[in-house]
């Protein structure tokens, strides 16, 4: 695969300055922007997935008229919560 580069980007130096303050043993401040890049992307598409979901379940609520009550939906977490740590023993 051939690789692309991104623009350079112009920050302040006290911005600059703070990212490379924050570098770990080796890392160097390109690959650090590359990796918040990539986070980025994940976080948003995650976030767009997420809406997408809340969308189509109020849609399909909106059709069959069924809905659960925030108290019925924490009380079906805390079982399974409380399932999962009987599983992993605590």
């Amino acid at each position: 695969m051939k690789t692309s580069t991104i623009p350079s980007l112009r920050v302040t130096p006290e911005l600059r300055a703070a990212a490379e303050s924050v570098l770990e043993d080796g890392e160097t401040l390109s690959s650090f922007v590359e990796q918040s890049m990539r986070q980025q992307i994940t976080r948003r598409q995650s976030q767009r997935e997420f809406i997408a979901r809340g969308l189509a379940s109020r849609d399909e609520a909106k059709l069959t008229g069924e809905y659960y009550s925030a108290e019925d939906i924490l009380r079906d977490l805390d079982e399974m919560l409380g399932d999962a740590e009987v599983k992993a023993g605590r």
